[in-house]
Formats: C-alpha cells, structure tokens, sequence
C-alpha cells in the first residue's frame, strides 16, 4: 500500500546533507518525490557522491556549496533557490560539528567554532527561509538537536550548550511562526553510527551501550524516518516539540 506523506512535489532545503543524518533525509526525501537543495561546506566529493546516487534512482536532487555561519552567504544562497523553484516548503537544520573536551582544556576557538555553526547558524537559516515561508503562510522547519541538549555529558559543555539552546530555539519559533501556518519541531537523536560519533564509540562502546535500553547504536536512517514523519501531512497538528531518537539513552 503506497503511504501518501504530501510531500510529492515539494522543495526542501536540507543543511549539511553530504554525510549521515543529512545524507539518508536528502536521500529519503528524494525518494518520497521532494524537489531537495543541500547544503554543504567542505566535502564536495562526498556532496557529489549524494547527487549522483539520488539522480540515479531517478529523484531530484542539487548541491550548494554555503557556509552557514555566514548569515550574508546564506541569504544569497536561499534567494538562488527561491528564484529557480518558487518557494521552499520544508527546511532542515541539520549541519553541527563537535569540538568535545573538558571546559578547561577547550581552545576559545572550539567554544566558538561550535556555537557558531550549531547556533548562529540555524539561526542564519532559519532567518532567510522563514520570511518566504511566511509569505507562503505554509512550511515546516525541523531542527536536529541531541540527546546532550538535556542530557549533557562529560567533555561535551560547548556542544551541550549549543543543542540545549536548539531546544529552546525550537519552542519560540514554534509560538512565533504558528499564526503563519509553519510548523517547528526538533529530532534530538542519540548516539547514531556516523562519522560523527566515532571517536567516542571506539573509545568507550560497552559503557554506551549499556546506557542505552535497546542496547544498539542508532543508524542514521533511523533519525532520518523521524524528519520525514515530522515534515509530512502526518504531523500536521505537531509543533514545538522535541523527539527524541535515542533508543532510550541514559534512562536507567
């Protein structure tokens, strides 16, 4: 039985889509009929490898390289979009970095490489997609956060702090965007197998596992189901929220 999720025929803007999360939205989108533009910053192979793979199954897919910690950039890059498609229904906030160690051991650039591309720029993103989708008086915006935005751990204040601020983002936008019909959620996903989390799957991958209930490691998939669920019709009467794609991480 096909699943009519509405999103046949929409434009998506996916932020940081060369590699895990944003890689496996850009790919689900495509495959649900989406129209999908991501943005990427240095993998330009891997961005290309995305590309090729899409139009191979036969989806619409394009790749912009943009820096989103550039708010100037940003805007430039958007109304590119704007222009060539019409509009933009559905944006993902997914680009974040990590620059993990203890608060008295981290560099002012690791603080500020952080809050730079996993705050400001959501908020730059956000900023430029926000007032054509108000004009549209339609969209959903979805934020990918993380488990560590309410559940810090040790060595993570900089990164904690960024997706605690996400959180937070996500509820006041959702107040400010719903008489313009825009939606606002947020997946906060766990420890998922990505580049990512690597290092610290290797080095301390029995401690994890026992802290999480289904004892596994997330697949980025996984978290990629949870945005498109959060884009679709299905969430029509959803906003403000923060779903948690963890696998029960750090409940025992």
């Amino acid at each position: 039985m096909d699943i009519d999720s509405g999103l046949a025929g929409k434009v998506a803007l996916v932020s940081g889509g060369s590699r895990g999360i944003g890689r496996a939205t850009v790919e689900l989108f495509a495959r649900d009929g989406m129209d999908v533009v991501f943005f990427y910053r240095d993998h330009a192979q891997a961005a290309q490898q995305v590309v090729d793979a899409v139009r191979a199954a036969g989806g619409r897919c394009e790749a912009m390289r943009a820096d989103i910690t550039d708010a100037a950039a940003v805007n430039d890059a958007v109304e590119h979009i704007v222009e060539r498609r019409g509009r933009i229904d559905v944006l993902v906030n997914n680009a974040g970095i990590v620059r993990d160690n203890l608060l008295g051991m981290l560099e002012d650039e690791d603080i500020r490489a952080v809050l730079d591309t996993n705050v400001v720029g959501v908020f730059n993103l956000t900023r430029a997609v926000a007032r054509h989708m108000i004009s549209k008086r339609s969209g959903r915006i979805i934020n990918l956060s993380s488990v560590a935005g309410d559940k810090g751990g040790r060595g993570q204040s900089n990164y904690a702090a960024s997706k605690g601020a996400i959180n937070a983002f996500t509820k006041a936008m959702a107040v400010e965007l719903a008489s313009r019909k825009i939606t606002v959620n947020c997946v906060a996903p766990g420890v998922i197998e990505t580049e990512m989390s690597q290092q610290v799957r290797e080095l301390a991958d029995d401690q994890i596992k026992a802290r999480i209930l289904l004892r596994r490691y997330g697949q980025a998939q996984d978290v990629a189901h949870a945005v498109w669920f959060l884009a679709s019709r299905f969430a029509d009467y959803i906003t403000g929220q923060v779903l948690h794609v963890d696998g029960g991480f750090k409940m025992e």
